[in-house]
């Protein structure tokens, strides 16, 4: 059996799909090699604060959200209900950081995945984290399942702005 292959994304990278282009970009062009998830929570989250980012900016929050909400056909929402055995270890790796934190930390033990993330108090949770996505890292996980348990022990090739 082939190990799955993907990320779970955090409430941060779900806002940074809507205002700009390259989050989006990277989750379409590998959709079909990988799958994206993300704790329920975080949709809540971006949603919240989407919203008072974009009134801030002023920018037109239906048209954010509606981005948002597309996003959300890229990005596997995951239940409370399935992720929720795994709290007591997720806020156990977390808890001198933000313990708020755990449904990611929890997503990813869960599925065995790394985390894209932008939020350093993912740091030292005993996940391969990642706070910028590499593009080489997204090309190089459709071909290699493996890549994921690597993440935390290389760099891969040049950083871009997600």
């Amino acid at each position: 059996m082939k190990p799955q292959r993907g990320l779970v994304l955090d409430a941060t990278i779900l806002m940074r799909a809507v205002p700009g282009r390259r989050v989006r970009e990277l989750l379409e062009r590998y959709e079909d090699s990988a799958t994206f998830y993300s704790p329920d929570v975080c949709f809540d989250d971006a949603r919240h604060y989407l919203s008072q980012v974009l009134e801030k900016r002023d920018l037109n929050v239906e048209s954010g959200l509606a981005i948002l909400k597309q996003v959300s056909q890229l990005v596997v929402p995951i239940d409370r209900s399935l992720y929720g055995d795994y709290e007591r270890l997720a806020r156990e790796r977390i808890e001198t950081r933000d313990p708020d934190d755990w449904p990611v930390v929890a997503v990813a033990l869960m599925l065995d995945l790394p985390i894209w993330t932008e939020d350093q108090d993912l740091f030292g949770s005993g996940v391969p984290t990642w706070t910028r996505i590499v593009s080489s890292y997204t090309s190089k996980l459709a071909r290699r399942p493996d890549l994921g348990r690597l993440a935390s022990k290389c760099d891969l090739s040049p950083t871009i702005d997600a």
